[in-house]
């Protein structure tokens, strides 16, 4: 098993507090980080027709069949059993007694929020970060290989190629998931909608044309994109604007939380035909900003990630936030450094009085340097 770095964050947690609850994609290894880091556990899935009915119809029986140390998988499936949880771990006041799995994120933090708040501390986990990956040894060998292959451990578990799990995984998802998070009738159209998302990465986003595109509603389009933040498919990045006076973009941006799951949607065949690619930029930007987010969910950390654009076009890809003065990064995929690429972080800085400490470009090259705009890093050098 590929060590995940969150596990040190889990283990300290647990002793902490009577709940832990887990949540991330289908297939991130959240089942198997729980497993392997708390093998005394018993484990019980409420995937399983026969126990979600015994936790569903009789609740206080089947927590005194689990009363501590057990490992509850897609909890989310029985939403009224976290009333019952809450009752039992203020009865006997443990810390570890129970440890929850779930890749519903709003369907299992509704009932989380409702039911055990303060009682658990709550940690998310995406597919491997570059620096498990480089840790295990299997991590691609291209930074067009990274993108293309993305990082659910399954493919690299079980030596799998892209095309023979993404088209499998989005057709799980769909008939599955979707069903039990919305009634969508039309399921055709919402894996057309999610390509469409696809096209979209790195973009401002557009509902109104989305939503035409796709031949639905704007409320519709709203609805299903809420759908695939839920699931930990995409999510928005959000514009940073309140602090300033002139006129800025205040439209979030759409990316994926996968770059592979997003080159499968897009009908990229191999890392070869991204060389070429109109979203190979995009995708780039994409996936190092999903080091950002790995990074601070492994530290049990949110990440407070955003970006700037003005009316004018001038842009900062990627504003980190550590306490009130972000760190500025420009995201190029280009393997050969340019002066440019500092163009629109000088302008954000001379607005903002930032010092160029707190600049960065992060580019598709291989080294590293310091000028006098700010400094240049690697995409090795955010995996750190």
């Amino acid at each position: 098993m590929i060590h995940r770095i969150l596990q040190t964050t889990l283990g300290h947690l647990a002793s902490k507090y009577p709940v832990i609850t887990l949540t991330g994609p289908r297939q991130s290894g959240k089942s198997t980080l729980l497993k392997h880091s708390f093998p005394d556990y018993q484990y019980v899935s409420l995937e399983d027709l026969d126990m979600r009915e015994f936790a569903t119809n009789d609740p206080r029986g089947f927590l005194a069949n689990y009363p501590r140390r057990v490992i509850l998988d897609e909890v989310q499936r029985v939403p009224s059993l976290m009333s019952y949880i809450q009752t039992h771990v203020d009865e006997v006041d443990e810390t570890g007694m129970y440890l929850l799995a779930g890749s519903h994120n709003f369907l299992l933090m509704e009932s989380v929020n409702q039911s055990l708040a303060g009682r658990t501390a709550i940690l998310k986990i995406l597919p491997f970060s570059r620096k498990e990956m480089q840790n295990g040894g299997v991590l691609p060998a291209t930074i067009n290989k990274q993108i293309y292959y993305g990082a659910y451990p399954r493919l690299y578990d079980k030596d799998l190629q892209p095309d023979e799990f993404y088209p499998y995984y989005i057709q799980t998802y769909v008939e599955r998931d979707v069903r039990a998070l919305k009634n969508i009738g039309d399921l055709s159209r919402f894996t057309r909608f999610i390509k469409l998302c696809a096209g979209r990465i790195g973009q401002l986003l557009n509902l109104s044309s989305l939503a035409v595109e796709c031949g639905i509603s704007v409320p519709t389009a709203t609805s299903w994109l809420s759908v695939l933040e839920a699931s930990y498919i995409c999510y928005l990045l959000r514009p940073d604007w309140n602090n300033f006076a002139k006129r800025l973009v205040k439209s979030p941006k759409l990316y994926f939380y996968d770059t592979g799951l997003a080159c499968s949607l897009l009908d990229i065949k191999s890392p070869d035909q991204l060389d070429l690619h109109f979203s190979r930029g995009a995708l780039f930007e994409n996936f190092v900003i999903n080091e950002f987010i790995k990074k601070a969910w492994n530290q049990g950390q949110e990440a407070d990630l955003r970006f700037w654009r003005d009316s004018q076009g001038n842009e900062v890809d990627l504003l980190v936030y550590d306490g009130d003065k972000p760190l500025a990064y420009e995201i190029k995929s280009g393997e050969t450094f340019q002066p440019s690429f500092f163009k629109g972080l000088v302008k954000w800085a001379t607005i903002t009085g930032t010092d160029i400490d707190r600049l960065h470009v992060i580019y598709g090259g291989s080294n590293s340097l310091k000028t006098s705009n700010g400094q240049l890093m690697t995409i090795d050098d955010i995996s750190l």
